[in-house]
């Protein structure tokens, strides 16, 4: 095989609401953290578990969906690509933090579990592509090759 892959499924549960905010160009970024617990048992039969956070980014339409419709503790299938970022944190020091670039996401768990759910024309928007993140910024992909 050639070439490369960057490739992330995850299924896990809502750590936040997500949060929403547009750019200064109008696009929407919508920003939420997803758990996923792994358990096993330890060589005296003991139930270990271990919890990793993931920091999840949305654009565009799929963002303003998740915004409405996904809530805290609800469990979600997320597609997408693992992005690193740098920044500058308030005492000046630089920092890299990873987030998970969502191209698609799944709403799990029962209709009765509350909260409100897409209607059909909805869902059709989360199944629509991503447009790309804005030129500016720290979330560039282009990559020259």
């Amino acid at each position: 095989m050639s070439g490369s892959m960057n490739k992330v499924i995850l299924i896990g549960n809502l750590g936040r609401d997500p949060e929403l905010k547009m750019t200064p160009g109008g696009q929407a970024l919508a920003r939420f953290s997803v758990a996923t617990t792994e358990t096993w048992k330890n060589p005296q039969g003991e139930k270990q578990s271990k919890t990793e956070w993931h920091n999840i980014v949305v654009w565009g339409k799929q963002a303003e969906i998740a915004e409405k419709y996904l809530r805290k503790g609800k469990q979600v299938m997320i597609e997408g690509r693992i992005q690193y970022r740098e920044y500058t944190d308030q005492a000046g020091v630089k920092k890299t933090a990873c987030d998970i670039r969502c191209d698609n996401f799944v709403m799990l768990g029962r209709m009765d579990e509350g909260g409100p759910r897409p209607s059909a024309g909805a869902h059709n928007d989360i199944d629509e592509p991503l447009p790309p993140p804005p030129a500016s910024g720290s979330y560039d992909d282009d990559i020259p090759f």
